[in-house]
């Protein structure tokens, strides 16, 4: 397998994209985000104070605007027409005004334009007009185009995905072999992820491009009583003995991530962390029994919302059951009561609806997996069950 997409399949993204332009009466189109950026050209970059802009022109050609010193990176690697670049940010003359001058040049004045966003914004420190203050047009969001595109998998997104599932899986395993009383977080992570890196680079070779994250594996200081919360950070803190623990493996790979979490218990496990994590399980259970093409994502989320209030453990759970994966951690749709989006085959989820007790701990397992034309492939393949999840 080749750890990379084609620039086949980009031109195919492209087309695509181009044919929903002209059913919509969009002459031309701008984005900034760098997700798609990167999946309509295979562009990746670094999103800094400068702005890097994709746009499409009245002719169908594609273009780049980078900062010069991403040109030549750019010209090496990104699947479009044309590629122009700005000297700096701030520079003399602002990067916004040398935009300017390429959208006059390729007549988007007076035209019906498409954007992701009215103009370029950064928490690096960029400051800079508005694209409806330096040209007249007839601007369109269109936002939730790429995104949208972005739902279903190809064949070639899938099988990155799977590979990226494989060294979470490794990192995952060398975390836990590591987890013993006494040691910190830190000193674990740190050690089980180099350890699988530096396995995943040897067997993967000159051909892998994590475009992200190499294998990694980590607690986020989920760890004792501090992990009943969910998006705590690290804490460099000691494990102990009977110490709840919710880790998270993972590895991009062509920037396509997967995600597994996993509840562990140091060296024992009480009747009442078993009690919790047998809830959380029967959760997940109840959320893949739900993952079927043709249904909407928020049925999985309903049946689990269900199955906690039927259990009296309403106070314990504060977040859905899941959320769809690819090019971010995090993508749309969602596994929520909130979205009415249909899962269809292709599309790629975490099932991880979780119980977070405070005093006690947090409860997660998280799994990715694929919607197929009957149901659902688990592609995380980690065990789930408690006697495996005790660390000795």
């Amino acid at each position: 397998m080749k750890l990379s997409i084609s620039n086949e399949e980009i031109h195919e993204r492209q087309e695509k994209f181009k044919l929903q332009m002209h059913d919509n009466g969009i002459d031309g189109v701008i984005l900034f985000s760098s997700a798609d950026i990167f999946y309509l050209t295979n562009f990746h970059f670094i999103s800094t104070e400068r702005p890097t802009s994709f746009f499409v022109d009245l002719k169908g050609k594609t273009h780049l605007l980078v900062p010069q010193l991403d040109d030549g990176y750019a010209k090496e690697h990104a699947c479009v027409d044309e590629i122009h670049y700005y000297h700096e940010f701030p520079d003399l003359c602002h990067p916004m005004e040398e935009f300017k001058k390429l959208l006059v040049k390729y007549g988007f004045i007076g035209k019906t334009i498409g954007f992701d966003s009215d103009g370029y914004s950064s928490p690096y420190g960029y400051r800079g007009p508005r694209l409806s203050e330096i040209i007249d047009a007839n601007f369109k969001s269109v936002f939730p185009w790429v995104e949208e595109m972005r739902y279903v998998k190809s064949p070639t997104e899938i099988e990155l995905i799977k590979e990226s599932c494989r060294w979470g899986n490794l990192a995952h395993r060398l975390l836990q072999k590591y987890s013993k009383a006494g040691f910190s977080e830190v000193e674990i992570a740190s050690r089980a992820s180099y350890e699988a890196t530096l396995i995943m680079v040897d067997t993967l070779g000159n051909g892998y491009r994590p475009y992200g994250n190499t294998a990694f594996a980590t607690f986020r200081g989920q760890v004792g009583k501090l992990s009943a919360y969910p998006h705590i950070v690290t804490q460099n803190v000691k494990l102990n003995k009977g110490d709840n623990l919710v880790t998270g493996a993972a590895a991009d790979v062509w920037r396509y991530c997967s995600e597994l979490e996993r509840t562990m218990f140091v060296e024992e496990v009480s009747p009442e962390q078993e009690k919790f994590f047998h809830h959380m399980y029967e959760a997940q259970e109840v959320a893949f029994s739900n993952i079927k093409p043709g249904q909407p994502t928020s049925i999985v989320d309903k049946e689990v919302q269900k199955y906690i209030d039927e259990n009296g453990l309403r106070e314990y759970v504060p977040h859905h059951t899941g959320h769809a994966i690819g090019l971010m951690m995090h993508e749309a749709p969602f596994f929520d009561l909130g979205d009415n989006s249909i899962m269809e085959p292709g599309m790629v989820f975490t099932v991880e609806p979780g119980i977070f007790v405070k005093g006690l701990g947090g409860f997660r397992h998280s799994d990715t997996v694929l919607v197929t034309e009957d149901g659902m492939e688990m592609l995380t393949y980690y065990p789930r069950d408690l006697e495996s999840m005790i660390c000795y």
